[in-house]
């Protein structure tokens, strides 16, 4: 019988944690005017953001708000101000420190504001918080429409690119907390989005 148990946790971790893939797609023009650039600006954006399969992230924030108040008051007033500080304090930076890793110096190096040409605008779509509770775990995850524009002209898009299921999780399994598991989803969009523009943009 434990055994049984023991067979059955194992089963529901690997299914929780394999359940995402990950697909790029280029939707329109391309990256290449990045090429030979030193730098890039970065915005980020999460207007008509979907959390979990269908919620408005309003929706999600109301009803978690409301969860956490009802356990301990005030407590889910701190969690509001954390699932959106969370996007400057844990993700933002875990792109900037992952796109420059790749890059490593030879292409294009982002930053969050400056004087570059040209803009990636990076557009969550979609987030899926995951969950980590021990013997069941679901990595999170992010639908992601990336386009880049030149600053000087912000209306005309020279490339677009989306990126689903980009996956999220820490390795060891210590990502208890949900910011850790998106964190590094943004991580992981940064790699796979630089590996792109190098491999292919900047041929």
């Amino acid at each position: 019988m434990q055994v049984m148990k023991t067979l059955t946790a194992m089963t529901l971790v690997v299914l929780t944690t394999g359940a995402m893939a990950q697909s790029i797609k280029v939707t329109k023009g391309d990256f290449s005017a990045l090429k030979g650039e030193k730098t890039v600006d970065v915005d980020f954006v999460y207007t008509d953001m979907i959390v979990g399969k269908d919620q408005t992230n309003d929706e999600y924030m109301a009803e978690k708000t409301k969860e956490h108040n009802e356990k301990e008051a005030g407590k889910g007033d701190k969690w509001a101000e954390s699932w959106i500080g969370n996007r400057e304090r844990a993700y933002h930076p875990k792109f900037f420190e992952l796109y420059n890793k790749v890059m490593d110096g030879a292409q294009t190096a982002a930053q969050e504001a400056g004087d570059a040409k040209y803009r990636l605008i990076v557009h969550t779509t979609r987030t899926e918080p995951g969950f980590n509770v021990g013997v069941m775990r679901r990595p999170a995850g992010i639908d992601v429409k990336v386009q880049l524009v030149a600053v000087a002209d912000p209306g005309t898009v020279l490339g677009e690119m989306t990126v689903l299921n980009c996956p999220g999780a820490d390795a060891m399994g210590y990502d208890f907390d949900a910011s850790g598991r998106i964190g590094e989803a943004y991580a992981k969009l940064a790699k796979e989005v630089a590996n792109y523009l190098k491999k292919k943009a900047f041929k």
